[in-house]
């Protein structure tokens, strides 16, 4: 089968009701259902510990439940989206997260709520995959950086806003607030979906849903170098990211005595950083082709990483993290709105399969790097200095020898 570069014909309209504003905004929003149920319980981590009687590494595994179920999801969402269409899955998965969310809140366990999180992380999946395959049905590959760099502007938001409403709710509330906040984010999104989002695709012929069918579609582009390459260096940076996710709440609030309310600030300066990046990007784009932009940032964030690891390693102060965890997570401004456009450019006869194996890379990565801070433990910083740093030179090595050298001048 060949590989098609033109976006498939979407029905008259599809971009005219929204308008691209509009677009990007409802867009940014179902994607960003993944990084607000992660971060927004990010301050309440050590009280959850508290409150089931459990330590570090069993909260934890709720982080990581999530990422399984956030990965082996988009594997689901990915055939169904392109044999049934981008709004019918929508429905079923928005209606799963706010079901899930409101369990969340009334788990009696720390072991329910790991289970809860599971079905919520499969509710969100198909958020992230459907909005880049409708990306793709509207947009040329030519355009597809440009508009990934844009959704990173909107994504971005939920990482600055979520864990500084977390702790305030945390603060007045509890943390079943945040839960059930999610809850009542999700039923309102589903009704804007059902009002205002057009459908964009629908295939002339319907792909099978036939488990030998999906593994060859899989399997072809497992062996398609230049796709496992962009798709792995992204995967690899982001798995870096969520071992900060997992273990900045016991570091900095717990090891390095930062409240639970200027975490927040905290984290919401890194996730300035990234959308920053994600905005010059679209400004370097003009200049440096994607391929540049994506060995510059792989090697200034594993030179982050490795500091990070240095300043982890000799126990230095509060001020020697904080530095190489804002270089490393502006860096993902840069990597992946790359990334994902030239792994998923070429893939248009199959961009729901495509955008739900990108995003099952990704986050099996970030499963194991959350997994792997909770395992390695050890009362210090260290755990995540590894990951974070195996991580950065991780995705420095796959840009460098799956994808190679860009061309200069």
């Amino acid at each position: 089968m060949s590989q098609s570069t033109e976006p498939l014909a979407p029905p008259p309209g599809a971009r005219r009701r929204l308008g691209r504003v509009g677009l990007m905004l409802m867009l940014g929003a179902l994607t960003s259902f993944g990084p607000l149920s992660i971060d927004m319980y990010l301050p309440a981590l050590p009280r959850l510990g508290a409150v089931y009687g459990v330590d570090a590494a069993a909260v934890q595994l709720t982080l990581a439940t999530f990422f399984l179920g956030y990965s082996l999801g988009q594997t689901l969402w990915g055939p169904i989206t392109d044999r049934y269409g981008r709004k019918p899955p929508l429905y079923f998965s928005l209606i799963l997260f706010a079901v899930a969310s409101a369990g969340c809140a009334l788990a009696p366990s720390v072991e329910i709520l790991a289970c809860w999180r599971l079905l919520q992380a499969l509710g969100v999946a198909a958020g992230v995959v459907i909005s880049r395959a409708m990306v793709r049905d509207l947009f040329p590959p030519s355009e597809m950086a440009h508009v990934f760099s844009t959704l990173m502007m909107v994504i971005g938001v939920a990482p600055i806003l979520a864990p500084l409403l977390g702790g305030y709710l945390l603060g007045w509330f509890d943390w079943q607030a945040i839960f059930w906040l999610l809850t009542g984010l999700g039923l309102l999104c589903l009704l804007a979906v059902t009002l205002r989002l057009d459908e964009t695709h629908r295939p002339a012929v319907k792909p099978s849903l036939r488990l030998g069918v999906i593994l060859r579609s899989y399997g072809s582009l497992l062996a398609d170098r230049q796709y496992l390459g962009f798709a792995l260096c992204g995967g690899l940076s982001l798995g870096g990211m969520f071992a900060y996710i997992a273990g900045s709440p016991f570091v900095l609030i717990e090891l390095k005595g930062v409240p639970a309310e200027a975490y927040g600030w905290i984290f919401g300066a890194n996730a300035l950083g990234f959308v920053a990046a994600s905005q010059m990007n679209r400004r370097l784009l003009k200049r440096h082709g994607s391929l540049a932009l994506i060995h510059d940032s792989t090697l200034a964030q594993a030179l982050a990483g490795l500091a990070l690891l240095a300043a982890s390693a000799f126990d230095g102060g509060l001020w020697s993290l904080l530095p190489p965890l804002f270089v490393y997570v502006t860096c993902i401004g840069f990597i992946l709105p790359n990334t994902s456009a030239l792994a998923m450019g070429p893939q248009g006869h199959r961009a729901g399969i495509a955008a739900a194996l990108l995003g099952t890379l990704q986050f099996a990565m970030a499963a194991v790097a959350a997994l792997s801070v909770g395992a390695l433990q050890d009362g210090t910083a260290l755990p995540m200095g590894i990951v974070v740093a195996a991580g950065s030179c991780g995705a420095f090595l796959m840009r460098r020898f799956l994808v190679g050298l860009p061309r200069r001048g």
